[in-house]
């Protein structure tokens, strides 16, 4: 199965939310981070182990495929056992393969923070803590802390070492939160990128209704793809995510990514282009033969001689500018020149009265 869950939360299969909840509650307090601050990345680490396996084992989505199919099913090797997935899990078709279960486990910090209502309970007293922004000076003499006193001890005696082991989770003034955004790569065409397109992607995510009752949803959002659009270019879907009590759905965020191309490379608005050609063509004259992105042909003829590091420039026919498509990069023509392996005497002898000063 791999990671073991369970044994992370020291819980058994049949735990209870409840359960759940109380193991969370203790093991993220013991080993957050501010609280561990000489073993720091052990804490780290187990801190994030904690929250992830809170995270799958208290959503029932989530807990079915890893009960089923363990790790690997979290990881999309596997199908999920039905519509869309809660919180960072969601589920995407696009027209090239089925739908996969995709878990892309949130930041320990927000877990933390949507559970007790602030992200820290034992770094600076900001704004965004429970107790509404009291500066760690008033705390002053309180369990042996002094005033302005980072850490712990400012709190030791006031609420001791479990400091939040007698509130209920009710009891907290949990503010909303947004949930972490939700990231996939859409690949385009070189082709796609220069002209610009629309593609539809099915998702599916659960919708809560005024009884806060969640029920799974299927909805196609359709992309359209600008001329010129680079690789990284990023597009959101504002709360598209999957609604639940005391959170605001998440972003859903395309980000471009770009296929390879057989002819072409990409360099900023530019395009470039290698052609091959032997020593006579480069001494004496080549024409190139190019069909476009835009499958336009273009005939280049080159009277210059091409030495190695030659580059023809063709203004225009780059990639459109994305702020203004009417305007393109150029194309740039490299040379790889293949020279002949041996010559003759009779070749070398021709080729020294021919090219003699």
């Amino acid at each position: 199965m791999g990671v073991d869950y369970y044994k992370i939360l020291q819980v058994d299969k049949n735990a209870k939310d409840d359960d759940l909840k109380k193991a969370y509650r203790k093991l993220a307090m013991k080993w957050h981070p501010d609280k561990n601050p000489n073993n720091k990345k052990e804490a780290e680490a187990k801190f994030k182990e904690i929250s992830e396996a809170y995270e799958v084992l208290s959503d029932p989505q989530k807990k079915a495929v890893y009960d089923q199919y363990g790790e690997e099913g979290l990881k999309g090797q596997v199908p999920p056992p039905g519509a869309g997935g809660p919180g960072g899990a969601s589920f995407f078709q696009g027209g090239e393969g089925p739908t996969v279960f995709r878990f892309n486990p949130r930041n320990a910090d927000d877990i933390f923070a949507e559970f007790f209502g602030f992200s820290s309970p034992f770094g600076g007293m900001g704004g965004g803590s429970q107790f509404g922004g009291m500066g760690a000076s008033q705390f002053g003499g309180m369990g042996g802390g002094t005033g302005g006193t980072r850490g712990a001890s400012r709190f030791g005696g006031m609420f001791g070492d479990d400091m939040f082991g007698s509130f209920g989770e009710g009891q907290v003034n949990q503010m909303p939160r947004k949930a972490s955004p939700i990231e996939n790569l859409l690949s385009c065409s070189l082709e796609e990128l220069y002209k610009g397109t629309s593609k539809k992607m099915k998702i599916s995510r659960e919708i809560a209704d005024a009884s806060g009752k969640t029920m799974p949803v299927e909805e196609i959002l359709t992309i359209d793809i600008k001329p010129g659009w680079k690789k990284g270019t990023k597009i959101t879907f504002p709360e598209k995510g999957n609604e639940k009590p005391n959170v605001i759905p998440a972003d859903l965020v395309f980000i471009i990514d770009e296929k390879p191309h057989s002819t072409f490379t990409r360099d900023g608005n530019d395009l470039v282009v290698t052609q091959k050609i032997s020593l006579v063509e480069a001494l004496t004259g080549y024409t190139i033969h190019l069909t476009t992105l835009d499958g336009r042909n273009l005939t280049i003829p080159i009277t210059n001689v091409i030495h190695p590091n030659y580059e023809e420039i063709v203004p225009r026919e780059g990639m459109p500018l994305p702020k203004d498509p009417s305007k393109k990069g150029n194309l740039r023509i490299k040379f790889n020149i293949k020279f002949p392996t041996r010559l003759t005497a009779e070749q070398k002898a021709g080729i020294k009265r021919l090219l003699a000063p």
